[in-house]
């Protein structure tokens, strides 16, 4: 990059010297390990003197849904509303009640598999909210926990809770003065907890200046496979996947098994080419359309609306600063790491499936379920941090 210097001034003119005194230098100072770790210490510090009322939106709507309710009108009122979770009322006893998720309907949509379609086509125009759980527990899942933290909690014990259960929201409750029944305030999610982390400490952002794949931030690839491969071993263990030619159930089988929310799909040479999300088959409760669990993802992608954002993929180089800038720009729940230049140099394939890194791993670094310093490795140390998409986890 060229500069424009006093002595190669086009006109040659010289600006005598001012003797005022100048600002400080916009560039960012010289960054260290000592800097990254001092910019975390700051971002908790900064959460602990905050309450989950201060993340609150400036305008927001909650969407609660009573347990009564059958799961297809259920659905048709997430979707018009263009939310995936609501909290769950109780009415007869005015008492939280859990909350509805995707997951929820993958359980269900994996157990009316099993069945006749005609018989899950009719059972679905009457079956009630209130009657999920009963479906986990014939499946043998594990139940979400019955989570609430009150909105006047320091948004760093708000955090902690989503780390300690593997829940990625988190329904605040408060109590009604006059007569003393629970009020649902609202939900805070990863997503909203770490874009106020990324509105409000863009300081201290610029300062995370470490790679992502060095802080072991997310699940990667196996670099050691076993010598004697067995049948039907999974070539990018820890990490699920699936290919165009996948059924959906299968996919939707891991969605159930392992808790997880998306799964890349890959080509035979193991370059990402898209990623299948449990909002993908959110549809065929409320459409009743359970033929389609029988179509190859390449078929069940043509029918994906068409404002679907597209896949998010990143470099293991890329900085931890960097990638909460971007969620700071844009709603983000995962990303896909893939082979960039670097490994493209040293004999890999450019796009190849290296790694995916979830809100999830993200928090918990931040807000630190390690001690800051630990666990920071080389470059091509293998991660040690399990994500949402490698272990079975409750899901909130």
């Amino acid at each position: 990059m060229a500069t424009l210097s006093p002595n190669n001034s086009p006109n040659g003119f010289r600006r005598k010297v001012s003797t005022r005194r100048r600002n400080g230098s916009h560039l960012p100072p010289y960054q260290t390990q000592e800097t990254h770790d001092s910019a975390l210490h700051a971002i908790r510090s900064f959460l602990k003197g905050r309450t989950c009322y201060d993340a609150f939106p400036v305008s927001f709507r909650l969407i609660v849904l009573d347990i009564k309710l059958n799961v297809k009108k259920a659905l048709q009122c997430l979707l018009l509303n263009g939310v995936v979770s609501a909290p769950l009322w109780n009415s007869e006893k005015s008492i939280f009640a859990g909350m509805l998720t995707v997951l929820d309907i993958i359980h269900l949509i994996q157990y009316y598999y099993h069945t006749s379609y005609d018989y899950a086509t009719m059972d679905v125009e009457t079956f009630r909210l209130e009657s999920l759980r009963d479906i986990e527990k014939e499946l043998g899942v594990a139940q979400p926990p019955l989570l609430r933290e009150h909105p006047s909690s320091t948004l760093y014990d708000a955090a902690k809770l989503l780390i300690q259960t593997h829940a990625r929201r988190l329904p605040l409750l408060d109590n009604d003065t006059d007569t003393g029944h629970e009020v649902i305030v609202s939900v805070l999610t990863q997503y909203r907890l770490l874009k106020f982390i990324s509105i409000n400490c863009t300081k201290e952002i610029q300062q995370l200046h470490l790679s992502l794949r060095k802080l072991k931030i997310g699940t990667y690839v196996s670099s050691s496979p076993p010598t004697d491969l067995p049948e039907g071993y999974n070539p990018y263990y820890p990490i699920a996947t699936a290919n165009l030619k996948s059924r959906v159930f299968d996919v939707v089988h891991m969605f159930s098994e392992r808790s997880i929310s998306a799964v890349p799909i890959v080509d035979e040479d193991g370059v990402v080419v898209n990623l299948y999300e449990t909002v993908d088959v959110i549809t065929l409760v409320r459409l009743g359309a359970y033929q389609s669990l029988d179509l190859t993802i390449s078929e069940a992608l043509n029918q994906r609306s068409p404002d679907f954002p597209g896949v998010v993929i990143c470099a293991a180089s890329d900085s931890l600063g960097t990638l909460l800038q971007l969620i700071k720009k844009r709603r983000v729940h995962r990303l896909v790491v893939v082979e960039g230049d670097e490994e493209e140099k040293k004999g890999g394939k450019k796009g190849r499936l290296l790694g995916i890194i979830t809100l999830s791993d993200v928090l918990r670094y931040v807000i630190g379920e390690i001690g800051i310093g630990e666990g920071i490795g080389q470059e091509t140390e293998e991660p040690k941090s399990m994500s949402e998409s490698a272990k079975q986890q409750p899901s909130s």
